[in-house]
């Protein structure tokens, strides 16, 4: 239970963030990683304030500016500290809305200035190279990555969702995964017959990575957390990128969840079924996707159209 409402100066900076932290949970249902993220960035911020012997409980807007500005002096990218300001703000509100100040001294800053980046993409041909290429491995290691690669492509699931689903998501109705995402909101995604083909091919082998006789998920291993972790996975890709004589640097489990909206969008899927599927709460989230293909459009004219060069003649 929290202590009665008394004057930030009397509240330490540990106090505060961790009744922020606990309403974040209980409130919102936030993922621990997401957890972690807001409790760096308000660490970030306070270690900063204590240089300046100001404690984040009771920063003014003065203070939190110049915060601001020292990360953007420091060469911070924009999306970061506009990161940074918003785990500030939602920090603050709560501080505000429980009593534990009278004002909100986020609400005169700025946003910093940023462009929107379009994500990257591998193209239809590049996922159809590493698919390939997984099915060209061996033994269980490789029928495992193959599940992977086909779930994921096929779902555009969030790293952490793809591999830490649990067994009974393709134990029930093989059509479809039931996925548990952030917030803890349940979204049912539809599987097509390459990856329902890839998990029955999967699952005779998948003893071969537990440590017990059982273990509560489909990809399960001898990591702490039970199952094959986002950096195996990740190193897993990059060995199958090479092989597949991509850049490493263009694959990754967040490419290849690009790759699933925007093909999608391609072959004339919708954007609400888009936003469902990937689990956006904000539609305009999704629609980053459609500024993919206008870009891509945009360079086939560009490249191919008779009168895009210059000296070209009608």
């Amino acid at each position: 239970m929290l202590e009665p409402a008394a004057s930030p100066k009397d509240r330490t900076p540990d106090f505060t963030v961790e009744a922020f932290l606990e309403m974040l949970v209980a409130e919102r249902g936030v993922s621990r990683n997401t957890l972690d993220a807001y409790r760096r960035d308000l660490a970030d911020a306070a270690g900063w304030l204590s240089g300046r012997k100001r404690v984040l409980s009771g920063a003014d807007s003065d203070d939190l500016r110049g915060y601001l500005d020292g990360l953007e002096r420091a060469g911070m990218a924009p999306r970061t500290a506009a990161r940074r300001l918003s785990a500030l703000r939602q920090y603050y509100r709560f501080l505000y809305s429980d009593g534990h100040r009278t004002d909100d001294p986020t609400t005169v800053l700025d946003a910093p200035r940023q462009g929107r980046p379009l994500p990257k993409i591998l193209s239809e041909t590049e996922v159809d190279a590493l698919l390939d290429t997984a099915r060209d491995m061996d033994g269980p290691e490789g029928l495992r990555l193959v599940c992977l690669l086909e779930i994921l492509y096929a779902t555009g699931l969030r790293v952490s969702e793809l591999v830490g689903l649990p067994f009974a998501a393709v134990a029930r109705d093989p059509r479809v995964l039931l996925v548990r995402g952030k917030g803890d909101k349940e979204r049912m995604v539809p599987l097509t017959d390459a990856s329902m083909a890839a998990i029955a091919d999967y699952k005779p082998v998948r003893g071969v990575f537990m440590t017990g006789r059982s273990s509560p998920f489909l990809f399960p291993s001898r990591s702490a957390e039970g199952h094959l972790t986002r950096r195996r996975f990740g190193q897993l890709l990059d060995e199958v990128a090479l092989e597949a004589g991509i850049d490493r640097k263009r694959v990754s489990p967040h490419v290849l969840r690009h790759a699933f909206a925007t093909h999608l969008l391609d072959h004339g899927a919708d954007l609400r079924s888009v936003q469902q599927m990937l689990g956006h709460a904000d539609i305009s989230t999704t629609q980053i996707y459609t500024h993919v293909l206008t870009e891509r459009l945009r360079a086939l004219v560009e490249t191919h159209h008779p009168l895009a060069h210059p000296g070209a003649q009608r």
